[in-house]
């Protein structure tokens, strides 16, 4: 099953209830929130507040990316606020099994982030202790980049690796998917693809989503 995952980081702030209500009514599946903290990443962006917000407003799993360095610190407050799932970066994290436990014990889901450039070398012995794996396909700070191609033979690696030890891990990717690329991300082994302005910059949710769904799931 595909995943339409919808990035807040693109939706209208000033009315965000209704947005997120307006998504989930169009048919996503979960929603992202992207944490920046201006240090690991050169932007400063949302934190345990807007998750809270974001929960009031809508039922959906809520992804909360942490884009900071030091994720320990505030992992219990985000899951508090309504995260379902957090996922943490390996690049900054010195004892990774550590805070994937950390996020578990907080009763959400844990998942490991990479950027672009970042070998799965960072993931190969963490892997088993994740339900997910987000592979950033952009530079991470800013929304509205187009995709780096080469991340695609990382997701296909990262296939081939959970498939050699018999894992379930949904690979998630985020950073230029919109319905041009979802194919290609469909192809190469994405389960859940996280879109922000091929969301909220289209005239109509409901349809928008369905055809983005049909393009992963009919890609071959």
């Amino acid at each position: 099953m595909k995943i339409i995952v919808a990035s807040i980081l693109s939706a209208d702030e000033n009315r965000l209830g209704e947005e997120l209500a307006a998504v989930e009514k169009a048919g996503v599946d979960w929603i992202h929130v992207d944490v920046m903290d201006g240090h690991f990443v050169p932007n400063l962006t949302m934190g345990p507040g807007t998750v809270a917000a974001a929960r009031r407003a809508t039922r959906l799993p809520i992804d909360a990316h942490l884009m900071i360095e030091n994720p320990d610190a505030f992992i219990e407050r985000f899951a508090a606020a309504g995260a379902t799932h957090i996922s943490v970066h390996a690049e900054v994290c010195r004892h990774l099994n550590r805070t994937l436990s950390l996020v578990r014990a907080f009763g959400a889901s844990p998942g490991i982030a990479l950027g672009p450039a970042s070998p799965l070398s960072l993931l190969e012995w963490s892997l088993e202790y994740v339900d997910y794996v987000l592979l950033l396909a952009v530079n991470p700070g800013f929304g509205g980049q187009e995709y780096i191609p080469n991340v695609l033979d990382k997701v296909r690696a990262l296939r081939q690796l959970c498939a050699g030890r018999g894992l379930a891990t949904i690979i998630q990717s985020d950073g230029g998917i919109n319905a041009e690329t979802i194919g290609d991300f469909s192809r190469a082994g994405v389960d859940a693809f996280v879109m922000g302005s091929a969301i909220f910059g289209s005239p109509d949710y409901t349809k928008t989503i369905r055809e983005l769904r049909l393009l992963a799931e009919n890609a071959r």
